[in-house]
């Protein structure tokens, strides 16, 4: 298989099916589930040797205390069957149980990297799927799977009667087995497509409605839902196709069970009538015949279930064949925050597109360093390079001479301190959100808190620290969210900061905190990185790095450069001069 990524992702086994190998590691217990189904098929031989001995022993014979005995066997055995039916179910819920939990943590980490590498929307689908398969290996389902093997020893039991009642189960057999394979072929493909539109219809439903406030300003509800309801009435309408042919196939079968239930019946009337066999034996086939269809029609009721589990079972292969957890990285020492960028050729994972195109500059701790440019010049790929969200076509990011990618991220993380373009807050307290979810410190928290000038807009709210700040920090202006997430990017004291358009959504009193942040964190010899767009952050910057379609124009001491591109020594192009326009 391909690989998807412009570096590979570090695998223990290369195409190695992660989920296969997993259920494989379950091969004793699925051995164990399917002897136990083999004592319980054998067992439901009990109604069928009931029945053949009350017609042919205790109506023959009149005698009641064996018409006693054999009633008490066959209770027995039906508890036995009950209890073993129950050990198998707990076998399988407690290996469902098993697997979800040696898997759910590889998926969460394979959605994540799916979400970080392409921001994906459908990462978590991997979850359902996930629980999908749980479902189906701990359901009925699974136990159609495990009782067909002994359909065939139902039916030599039947030729054991007599041939002609084994070759007419024989051709029952063959005849569900045909419309178990036309249940494949009708619905396989109508509902793989409604399975894709589903998840299409629930992504495209899942992104819009989280800008829920634009929609309802601008009057877009009717359009934004009937584009969806396309999609979804497309959805229903496979999935309805599937399930009216599965359906019919359905129907039929279970008629053409009942019809070979009571045909064999017929059948072994008329050997009895011919004594060639005893009444018992007419009862005994009809009931066996009925237990070896069984599993062949219950099988029928669950295709769509397999289906849908089929499905998922590849996907998760897949995703996790690919997205295969990180190897440990070597240790190294606690960064400076020296940092070098060579020859950088960078755009989105998974694509060909060049956004950053032979970048190179050098920053060391205490500078301050402007990230300016046009739009869509390539600052804010620059920013995902330095921090290592995203690897390099080409060239290199160094941190104190080691590749920003080689560093193990878990030990880098307290280090970076990183505000995106688009804030995005975390489902928790503020607290846990300047802490970064992990042990809370309430000295470090308040110290960023106040660093960065929220202190005591944060003792404001209701709760404090503790108060929640929503999914996404849904109950917070952006101003807030901008400065509680500033604030999340220093805590912990880190030696390199990335700050993509930090005032964004920032008031002439957040403008003026931020800008003393900014000097204080010069002032410990931070390395500083300041993407932006408002001419107040130049005040305090040391450097200026000017990109023009991706292309470094210019680095150097800001004076200097801002100097010599107003001067323009040699014609600049267009749009470095509306850039140094909008920054003078």
């Amino acid at each position: 298989m391909p690989n998807i990524f412009r570096r590979p992702l570090p695998t223990v086994e290369k195409k190695r099916n992660e989920l296969r190998t997993v259920l494989l590691s379950f091969k004793n217990t699925f051995l164990a589930v399917g002897l136990f189904s083999f004592v319980v098929n054998m067992l439901l031989l009990v109604p069928a040797i009931y029945m053949l001995q009350i017609y042919d022993r205790v109506l023959t014979s009149r005698n009641q205390d064996t018409l006693v005995m054999l009633t008490v066997i066959m209770v027995l055995m039906y508890i036995g069957i009950g209890f073993l039916e129950w050990i198998r179910s707990q076998v399988l819920i407690r290996l469902g149980n098993s697997m979800d939990q040696r898997l759910s943590g590889k998926v969460f980490q394979a959605a994540f990297e799916k979400s970080l590498r392409f921001g994906s929307a459908n990462a978590t689908q991997y979850f359902h799927d996930l629980t999908g398969v749980r479902q189906f290996l701990t359901g009925s389902g699974l136990f159609a799977f495990f009782d067909f093997p002994w359909t065939p020893i139902f039916i030599v039991v039947i030729f054991f009667m007599h041939p002609w009642l084994g070759i007419f189960s024989i051709l029952s057999a063959i005849f569900l087995l045909v419309m178990a394979a036309l249940t494949e072929l009708v619905s396989r493909k109508p509902l793989a497509e409604a399975n894709r539109l589903y998840n299409s219809a629930s992504s495209y439903a899942g992104a819009n409605l989280r800008n829920a406030e634009v929609i309802e300003a601008m009057g877009m509800l009717g359009c934004v839902r009937k584009y969806w309801y396309r999609k979804h009435e497309h959805f229903l309408k496979l999935q309805a196709l599937a399930s009216e042919r599965a359906s019919v196939v359905s129907a039929v079968t279970k008629a053409a069970r009942l019809t070979f239930q009571s045909s064999i019946l017929g059948l072994g009337a008329y050997l009895a009538v011919k004594k060639d066999i005893t009444p018992g034996m007419m009862i005994a086939a009809s009931i066996l015949l009925g237990r070896a269809l069984q599993p062949v029609e219950m099988a029928i009721g669950t295709w769509k279930q397999f289906l849908a589990t089929r499905t998922s079972y590849l996907r998760l292969g897949e995703i996790l064949g690919i997205l295969s957890e990180r190897e440990e990285e070597m240790s190294l020492p606690a960064p400076t925050g020296v940092l070098t960028v060579k020859n950088l050729i960078a755009g989105p994972p998974g694509t060909n597109k060049q956004i950053l195109k032979g970048v190179s500059f050098a920053a060391n701790p205490g500078d301050v360093v402007a990230v300016i440019g046009p739009s869509a010049s390539g600052k804010t790929t620059l920013a995902r390079m330095i921090v290592g969200i995203w690897s390099p076509f080409a060239g290199e990011v160094r941190l104190d001479g080691a590749d920003i990618s080689k560093w193990d991220k878990a030990e880098l993380g307290p280090y970076i301190g990183y505000l995106p373009q688009d804030i995005e807050l975390l489902d928790g307290t503020v607290a846990q959100n300047i802490a970064r979810f992990g042990e809370i410190d309430s000295e470090k928290v308040v110290k960023a808190a106040k660093a960065t000038g929220i202190h005591e807009m944060v003792l404001q709210f209701h709760d404090g620290y503790d108060t929640p700040v929503g999914e996404g920090g849904l109950f917070l202006s952006g101003g807030q969210k901008q400065r509680i997430a500033l604030a999340r990017a220093i805590y912990d004291d880190p030696v390199l900061f990335v700050l993509d358009e930090p005032n964004s959504n920032l008031d002439e009193t957040g403008e003026l905190a931020l800008l003393q942040t900014l000097v204080q964190l010069k002032a410990a010899k931070k390395t500083i990185f300041v993407i932006t767009h408002r001419t107040s952050i130049l005040r305090v910057v040391d450097k200026v790095l000017l990109l023009v379609n991706g292309i470094s124009q210019a680095y150097g001491p800001r004076d200097e450069v801002l100097a010599r591109l107003k001067k323009g020594p040699a014609p600049q192009p267009q749009p470095v001069m509306q850039a140094v326009q909008k920054i003078r």
